[in-house]
């Protein structure tokens, strides 16, 4: 089903808020010697199909193809003909290349001193291994495998195994209950479970082997469960389980290269649906590992011979997939894993790990940026990071407040910010700056990639003026776009493609402000109707996050007699800030002056937490049951679900005084 859309006549409401003026141009010398330059536009704008061709061309093909696109709407194929292998592409051409001792990953586990360091030559050597494990194991070509890992080496180790057999993996976030994998190994039809007896997490282990006994014991298809001892707790053995370093450690180093077609399956990653049964997102081969190396090459001006990068998501989302795993690993990088959190075992870990490797390239969520501007600007200020040249932030809109605290406080006013726009259904980042050409905005995800064609239109399909707002849309297919949902074409087909007629609509909402230059809005169904206005939950929060005292904000829409719905705000200060009887009148007042009296918050509430799910997504839907008086709804999904008590204890404190 179709996401509810704003009515037209209110749009320009929605586009019209907030305003920023504040430019960042690129810096010289990173523009001097950009890997893309503002010639990239014209050349794909003039011929589209050979700007993907030569994207192609970067990697190493067994066959080239025959035919660039086929698009028979809404189903693409891509570099049809054409074979290649991603495990290759990603590490044996390297090694054979003579860059084998060059490290493709630092690795950092949570506790104090934990670590490894894995050249392209041991990449090599683990995944051949694990491929010859993965055949012994009667994993063949197109057999599905569920991995279930905490963020250790051996997760990409068993993602690049799959693709070099052909096997189609289906990575699953380690914080997944027992019914959500079972789901999704269900869903995928998988052979085969990759798991750990654990992580560490928050400064202990974590336990993952009970979760997937528990699942697979709802998944009779399970043949076997490849178990990697990283803690070293006690787990239940079952008659399925077999050891990784029983398995993989005494195999061959040697496995041979087998291409694939371009449009073979690479992957299912799973997304939540509005209907309650998750979506099988399906990506292929040749495609999208185009587009996720072009786009990291262009999008961090990536120098694999000097840059470290890092990029701090989990390998469960698609972020980790496109640019921990596939993408850096194409361009011949070195990246940083870390296992952990960012405040274990000090609220510095992070910038701790910066200055430990070097990092030069920093890739990270503005939930996470919002709790360092919590924290306090001290703490990064302790830490030497001035090899940082690239920021970026990825996963929703960036406040325009935190996007200059980042650049201030983190990339020491030097660095550019790539406010990146994609999702797991794109495969790679889609609308961005180029950090050697874009003279950026704070909390603009600016223009589509080269390559990309981008638009936001009205609820008509019409695109909008300079200075409206509406509806993100891609109208004609990219590289790395997922190919449907697995098992389901006609829910691909319903969810995708039948809000506007030969466009692709996931239900963001954007605006295009008076330079042409995209803001993204949030998800459609976070607008908010207020008398009539359609007001983007976004903007209020960055309202809100721009006043010197907040740290964090969530804005949800509640319920309300008089004006339909109001704006009830769930703020957090910042570590210096204290709480005063007068807040709430201060806050509103603030958004006032920002945005419009129309956007000013009905309740404003304090809190020391927000519900936020283990990736850093915050729940908005319990939000709007604390604000409209409801019984909390399920918080398993929660990474601390204490938050909520904490937050209802403080609903006596909310205020709509004028």
């Amino acid at each position: 089903m179709a996401p509810e859309t704003p009515g037209r006549e209110t749009q320009e409401t929605l586009s019209n808020l907030l305003r920023e003026t504040r430019r960042f141009a690129p810096p010289a010398d990173l523009a001097a010697a950009a890997n893309v330059t503002a010639d990239a536009y014209d050349e794909a704008a003039n011929d589209r199909l050979g700007f993907w061709e030569r994207a192609a061309d970067r990697l190493s093909w067994g066959q080239r193809w025959e035919t660039t696109l086929e698009w028979n709407p809404p189903f693409a194929k891509w570099f049809l003909g054409g074979t290649l292998n991603v495990a290759y592409n990603c590490v044996d051409r390297h090694v054979e290349a003579g860059r084998g001792d060059k490290v493709a990953y630092y690795w950092e586990g949570e506790p104090d001193g934990d670590s490894r360091t894995l050249t392209y030559s041991d990449l090599l050597r683990e995944v051949g291994k694990a491929a010859n494990a993965l055949t012994e194991l009667g994993v063949g070509k197109g057999d599905r495998v569920a991995i279930y890992m905490p963020m250790i080496p051996e997760l990409p180790i068993a993602m690049l195994a799959c693709a070099r057999i052909g096997a189609i993996h289906s990575v699953v976030f380690g914080g997944f209950s027992a019914s959500a994998l079972s789901g999704r190994i269900q869903d995928a039809d998988a052979k085969l479970v990759i798991t750990a007896d654990g992580g560490y997490r928050r400064g202990a282990p974590s336990a993952l082997k009970p979760t997937v006994d528990e699942a697979v014991a709802l998944c009779p298809g399970i043949e076997h469960v490849l178990v990697v001892r990283r803690t070293g707790e006690d787990v239940q053995v079952t008659d399925k389980d077999v050891w990784w370093h029983d398995v993989v450690e005494r195999q061959s180093e040697r496995h041979e290269v087998v291409q694939h077609d371009a449009e073979d399956p690479l992957y299912i990653l799973y997304t939540s649906g509005t209907t309650g049964k998750p979506k099988g997102i399906l990506h292929t081969t040749g495609g999208y590992l185009t587009q996720v190396a072009w786009t990291h090459h262009a999008v961090f001006d990536l120098k694999p011979e000097s840059d470290v990068y890092w990029c701090t998501a989990d390998i469960g989302w698609v972020t980790g997939h496109s640019y921990i795993v596939y993408g850096p690993l194409a361009n011949g990088a070195t990246s940083v894993i870390y296992e952990g959190t960012p405040d274990t075992p000090h609220k510095g870990r992070f910038w701790e790990i910066v200055q430990k490797y070097g990092v030069t390239i920093l890739y990270t969520a503005p939930t996470a940026i919002r709790t360092f501007m919590k924290w306090g600007d001290d703490i990064p200020a302790k830490y030497d990071m001035a090899t940082l040249r690239v920021l970026g932030s990825v996963g929703e809109p960036i406040n325009p407040e935190a996007y200059v605290w980042y650049r201030e406080h983190i990339g020491g006013n030097r660095s550019p910010v790539v406010d990146t726009w994609w999702q797991t259904e794109t495969g790679a980042i889609m609308i961005s700056p180029l950090p050697g050409v874009t003279s950026a905005k704070p909390g603009a995800a600016m223009r589509p990639l080269p390559g990309v064609i981008a638009d936001v239109v009205d609820d008509q399909a019409k695109s909008v003026p300079d200075g409206g707002g509406g509806f993100l849309v891609i109208r004609e297919p990219w590289p790395s776009m997922l190919r449907g949902i697995w098992g389901d074409d006609k829910r691909y087909t319903d969810t995708y493609w039948s809000r506007f007629d030969g466009m692709y609509f996931a239900g963001d909402g954007a605006k295009r402000d008076q330079d042409g230059d995209l803001w993204l809005l949030g998800r459609v169904d976070d607008v908010m109707l207020v008398s009539g206005h359609n007001i983007s939950t976004t903007e209020v929060e960055s309202a809100l996050v721009s006043h010197p005292k907040v740290a964090e904000a969530a804005v949800v829409g509640a319920t309300d007699p008089i004006t339909g719905q109001a704006i009830v705000a769930f703020v957090i200060l910042r570590g210096s800030a204290e709480e005063g009887a007068d807040i709430a009148k201060e806050l509103r007042g603030h958004v006032s002056t920002a945005l419009g009296p129309i956007a000013k918050p009905r309740q404003i509430l304090v809190v020391p937490e927000l519900p936020k799910t283990r990736s850093g997504k915050i729940m908005r839907r319990l939000l709007r049951d604390v604000a409209e008086n409801r019984s909390i709804g399920d918080v398993t999904t929660l990474a601390d679900s204490s938050v909520m008590s904490l937050i209802s204890e403080k609903l006596p404190s909310a205020s709509s005084e004028d």
